[in-house]
């Protein structure tokens, strides 16, 4: 098939003995949008750290991104080929500030892709430029990463990312989870849409809210470690109307 992205076939996946993923399937391409929705503990955030690289999975099966093994790159080398996992929780981190966390990952995943680096003024004006055009705060720039940071300027940071990294796959883990009216419409009315002939996105979330200004290509219920369901935006209104367990 072409403009295949993302290929999962009969992944399990064991973490100190317990299955968190059972026989899970899905494929993904180019510039779509796919929506992971489930219960709590159905096994979303677990999907969502199997892609980014967490290292104490152990998992068979296969998968392919840009038709490479993702099984066999470690976590760096997925976001150098252009995987972007954004966290509902983005962790913090004493003695390292934003600016300089969002210098070293542009410019590291430059020189793996050979390309090159920008000079700290260039920098500069880029990160700025993403600043002003979506009103992010500009004094976080220079506050250790996360560090005491509120959970929507944490958000902002993951946006943030979002926005200068570009990368080919992003997977949104209940980014919107705790933001108010206004920051879902800016993330997903303004940013994703306009991402969207850019980048493929993984979106997972408990809020049918933001299908009211994204149209994903697909909708999966996640139960049980693996996808029960697959549908359209149709599918919302079953779920509104008898909940997960009709799938379940």
């Amino acid at each position: 098939m072409k403009n295949i992205l993302l290929n999962i076939n009969n992944i399990n996946l064991y973490y100190k003995n317990n299955k968190l993923l059972n026989n899970l399937n899905l494929t993904i391409k180019k510039h779509e949008i796919h929506i992971i929705m489930g219960p709590n503990g159905s096994g979303k955030s677990t999907f969502a750290k199997m892609l980014a690289g967490y290292l104490n999975y152990n998992i068979t099966g296969n998968i392919t991104f840009l038709k490479k093994n993702l099984l066999m790159m470690s976590p760096e080398i997925r976001f150098f080929n252009g995987l972007l996992l954004l966290f509902q929780n983005p962790i913090e981190i004493l003695g390292l500030n934003t600016y300089d966390f969002l210098n070293l990952s542009y410019n590291q995943k430059n020189l793996y892709l050979k390309k090159k680096e920008l000079m700290p003024f260039d920098f500069y004006l880029k990160i700025n430029k993403i600043i002003n055009n979506f009103q992010f705060i500009p004094k976080n720039l220079t506050r250790d990463l996360n560090l005491n940071f509120s959970g929507g300027e944490k958000k902002q940071n993951e946006i943030l990312q979002l926005l200068l990294l570009n990368p080919k796959l992003a997977i949104l883990d209940e980014l919107d989870s705790g933001l108010d009216l206004d920051a879902i419409q800016l993330i997903f009315n303004k940013i994703i849409n306009q991402l969207k002939t850019k980048i493929t996105f993984i979106i997972i979330t408990h809020n049918p809210l933001i299908l009211n200004y994204i149209k994903p290509k697909y909708i999966h219920i996640f139960g049980n470690g693996t996808i029960k369901k697959t549908g359209t935006k149709n599918l919302i209104k079953t779920i509104l109307k008898e909940g997960y367990q009709a799938y379940l």
